[in-house]
């Protein structure tokens, strides 16, 4: 024990070898951790090589394209990572928050445009002394990596270590243009169906399909004909009367308020919920953001 003591005193311990640990095991990647550190890859593995070797354990199974942790890397990664987070959480206690601070709330790109966006004047006006940087993107960014500050994704999870806020459960049911004076389900028999291409579909994803077989139109032709990357465009085409979409009624609660869109008839189906997603140890602004956003947007 005091071999170990002695050769792991503080003004010897390897900081730099133990950060890119965390971030390597953090991240599953030796690539995505040399992007957080900013260095490269081979600088990444230079460093836990020499820390494997100092300890005498080996700490990833290394496999093509893929590291995954040993028994020992397994110990040894939630002590650093709690400790990392604990080093950031005082560094923040100690840094006074009187100046404008910036606060990246990373969302989806249709939610960011249709329902953070038009709410942007309401937000600074209530807390001037926060610059809200908005990051519009589909792919899931790591609140511990510093990409963003708090973020709003769709679906159940899980998020391990990270506290969840459900915000609302989307909702979905044809929308189109009032020019094509459709007035009941079975209207849409032989109408273009406009179709929304979801990255990872399941059973309870919104399709026409699933629409179809809840409506009890078993002889509805769902078949993609015209298909969307983004559904943004869908609600488009809709509103040029190019065919019907299933339409997130909240996404096109301005079309359907403004009488670009109309949803005369249903059946309304669910889809999955929204959720707010920050650190444990986020700061005051990044609170302040949470509590605003949840006052705006929790049903």
């Amino acid at each position: 024990m005091d071999e170990i003591s002695s050769s792991f005193s503080r003004r010897r311990l390897p900081l730099g070898a133990l950060r890119a640990f965390e971030a390597a095991a953090r991240l599953e990647s030796f690539r995505l951790a040399a992007d957080e550190l900013a260095v490269t890859p081979t600088a990444i593995s230079h460093r836990i090589r020499e820390l494997e070797e100092t300890l005498g354990l080996k700490l990833f199974d290394r496999q093509v394209r893929k590291v995954s942790l040993t028994v020992a890397g397994q110990r040894l990664f939630p002590v650093l990572r709690d400790g990392f987070d604990a080093f950031a959480e005082a560094l923040r206690t100690l840094c006074p928050e009187d100046g404008e601070t910036v606060v990246t709330l990373s969302a989806l790109v249709g939610f960011t445009a249709r329902l953070l966006l038009p709410r942007m004047a309401e937000f600074r006006a209530a807390h001037p002394n926060v610059q809200l940087r908005l990051h519009a993107s589909d792919d899931t960014v790591d609140l511990r990596s510093g990409a963003a500050d708090i973020a709003i994704r769709y679906g159940y999870g899980p998020f391990p270590g990270l506290v969840a806020e459900p915000l609302f459960v989307e909702t979905f049911a044809p929308v189109f243009s009032p020019r094509l004076a459709l007035a009941s389900p079975e209207d849409l028999r032989g109408r273009p169906l406009l179709h929304c291409e979801w990255r990872h579909p399941a059973a309870d994803t919104p399709t026409w399909a699933r629409w179809a077989q809840v409506a009890g139109l078993a002889d509805l032709d769902a078949t993609p004909r015209l298909v969307f990357t983004d559904d943004s465009h869908a609600y488009q085409a809709a509103v040029g009367g190019l065919g019907v979409a299933m339409g997130s009624l909240s996404l096109v609660r301005d079309e359907l308020e403004t009488g670009l869109l109309v949803q005369p008839f249903g059946p309304v189906i669910e889809g999955r919920p929204y959720n707010l997603l920050r650190l444990p140890t986020a700061s005051r602004a990044v609170m302040a953001v949470h509590d605003w956003l949840l006052a705006v947007l929790k049903a």
